[in-house]
């Protein structure tokens, strides 16, 4: 370690450092061109081609040609993604009452007691249900 100046050190650090930005944006692009519904066969076939055998200029012509679209595709991936989510969450807790619980059924039915619409037996009966 002695015949290693430290500044050689930082040098190393930061090329490896870029190296591996290199890489997560190479498969960062690689997965964005397999995501690409608008994007022929052969258009994919084509820039995969062109990320692999060029791989620091291909990558760096994608994102300059289809940086834009490929954050619109991150963005459009997400929302579904949440859209989905609260589907499941929706569909989940679409087993549970809808009144929001037993103290809202019971409040309700106490209102339409009070008004008139209700009588006692029928109020008792269905304050029954709601608590069994």
């Amino acid at each position: 370690m002695d015949d290693y100046p430290l500044l050689n050190l930082f040098w190393t650090m930061l090329w490896f450092f870029l190296w591996v930005m290199w890489l997560f944006l190479l498969f960062k692009v690689i997965s964005d061109i397999f995501r690409d519904h608008e994007l022929s066969g052969w258009g994919k076939a084509g820039w995969l081609i062109f990320c692999i055998l060029l791989p620091y200029l291909g990558v760096l012509v994608y994102v300059i040609a289809r940086g834009k679209s490929m954050g619109q595709r991150d963005i459009k991936q997400a929302k579904a993604s949440e859209a989905a989510f609260q589907d499941y969450i929706r569909k989940t807790a679409g087993s549970a009452p809808a009144g929001g619980g037993a103290s809202d059924e019971l409040a309700r039915l106490a209102d339409l007691k009070e008004k008139g619409a209700i009588t006692d037996e029928e109020f008792q009966k269905a304050k029954a249900k709601v608590l069994a």
